[in-house]
């Protein structure tokens, strides 16, 4: 749906490579996949974290290697049921879009002048899901067929999302082709990804806003549904499975595991209760969607994110009273810096007349846009990537000094958990997305003050000596 203020634009003027162009697109594309794989095969409940001949690499061979990481040949990849699975997810975040009361939002205007409307229904569709697996945990316990489903084809579910997002990234590329102006749709393409070299395009997204009209369901946003829907979630289900595995294997719950489930439970469920903040993000203005987004968001945040519960689930850590103190102040710093920026950025843009910003102080420029110079915005340019950042911290903190073997006992043959030698050496898996997040914020703060570059022109510039700082205030 769209309101109409003018007439479809033209196309658009395209603009160079981004992220190494065709080859690093492809790098990125299959590369990350691997990524995937190897952290969750290297960090594992079988041998320890990481496997144990990695750590000796002059004497590593492929065939130990098998046996620590609990390879099962290529069959173990993929099953049926975790393919079904994970279409079921997706058929339900449907259903529950069209069917639950939803608020209606418009976009920010495209280049037409027209804007998109935006149904929006997160919040409540899942909460209802977390109540439905509540209500089995009451009931079964850590043994909820959906807590013990998820943990045992937890590689199967990895490779069915890897195939939902190149399959998803497909159709878009196949459908932005139909893309003609003037259109009623005001379907635009994006300016990135209309390259011409296919591999880069079908990577970076051709189309801006793809739409698609589903019976029964009615028509669905495909970028702004798969920004927070079923990827978040999932990332937040996967906790959750990976705290009732902690439970039954040791028949207790760690402050550590429920610090990190909460923490990341709170930072997805507050995107899902200020989801029309989506609408101001780079992602859903600028970036077309294709493979970059749908495995990103469906695949990369919830089992990359996860690793953290996933490795205090077998190995479990005992923070303290201080630690957990520690690692909640941090959290708490990052939150507030996040959302009060955020806050003030969307009231500034939806609500100029707000009397809770009243008071900053901005420069308008010559295209008419106005450009906070006050107030968090007033002391660097991406401030709320400085608390997001922070809030990074404490998704890892609880892992401690992370690393675990996994030994048998000579008499028993019972297993139990110990650091031993892998003592320091999980951290390169807790904390790999605290580094990464680093490097993701920095990169997107870069191509997002490109693309402002181009918009603004010498007005930027000017915005630049007002607020110098990109992200840290007084270092960077």
């Amino acid at each position: 749906m769209a309101t109409s203020k003018a007439a479809s634009a033209p196309p658009v003027e395209k603009h160079g490579y981004e992220f190494g162009g065709p080859i690093g697109a492809s790098l990125i594309s299959f590369g990350l996949p691997v990524a995937c794989y190897a952290a969750t095969f290297l960090c594992n409940d079988v041998s320890g974290c990481p496997a144990p001949s990695v750590l000796h690499p002059s004497t590593l061979t492929l065939d130990a290697l098998k046996r620590e990481v609990g390879w099962k040949g290529f069959s173990g990849l993929l099953n049926t049921k975790a393919l079904l699975a994970a279409i079921g997810w997706y058929v339900l975040s449907l259903v529950l879009y069209a069917a639950l009361p939803a608020v209606e939002v418009q976009g920010v205007p495209l280049r037409s002048g027209a804007r998109l409307t935006y149904r929006f229904n997160t919040f409540t569709s899942s909460v209802f899901i977390m109540s439905l697996a509540g209500l089995g945990t009451l009931i079964y316990g850590s043994e909820f067929i959906l807590w013990t489903f998820i943990w045992e084809n937890h590689i199967p579910l990895l490779t069915s999302s890897i195939l939902i997002s190149w399959t998803l990234a497909t159709y878009v590329y196949i459908s932005s082709f139909s893309v003609k102006y003037p259109n009623k749709e005001h379907r635009e393409l994006a300016a990135g990804g209309i390259t011409g070299n296919l591999i880069y395009d079908w990577y970076i997204g051709r189309e801006l806003n793809p739409r698609i009209t589903i019976p029964l369901i009615g028509e669905v946003d495909i970028k702004a549904f798969m920004e927070l829907r079923p990827g978040l979630l999932g990332w937040v289900l996967l906790d959750c499975a990976f705290v009732a595995r902690q439970y039954y294997l040791h028949g207790t719950l760690t402050m550590s595991i429920l610090i990190v489930t909460f923490t990341q439970a709170l930072y997805v469920f507050d995107a899902f209760l200020m989801e029309p903040a989506i609408l101001t993000t780079i992602d859903i203005i600028a970036d077309g969607f294709g493979n970059m987004l749908a495995f990103g968001d469906l695949t990369w945040v919830p089992f990359i994110y996860s690793l953290q519960a996933r490795y205090l689930a077998v190995h479990p850590v005992a923070l303290g009273f201080w630690g957990c103190v520690g690692v909640f102040a941090v959290q708490g710093t990052g939150y507030y810096v996040f959302r009060s920026a955020n806050n003030e950025k969307n009231r500034f843009r939806s609500n100029p007349g707000d009397p809770r910003i009243a008071h900053l102080k901005f420069m308008e420029t010559k295209s008419g846009s106005r450009l906070l110079t006050s107030g968090w915005w007033g002391t660097a340019r991406h401030i709320n990537y400085l608390g997001d950042w922070f809030m990074s911290w404490a998704f890892c903190l609880p892992t401690g000094l992370a690393g675990y073997v996994i030994e048998t006992q000579p008499m028993s043959a019972q297993k139990i958990v110990v650091p031993g030698e892998a003592k320091g050496w999980g951290m390169l898996f807790t904390y790999f997305y605290l580094l990464y997040f680093a490097i993701l914020l920095i990169h997107r703060e870069r191509r997002d003050e490109e693309k402002c570059r181009r918009k603004y022109g010498k007005d930027w510039e000017e915005y630049c000596k007002k607020v110098p700082y990109r992200i840290v205030p007084g270092i960077y």
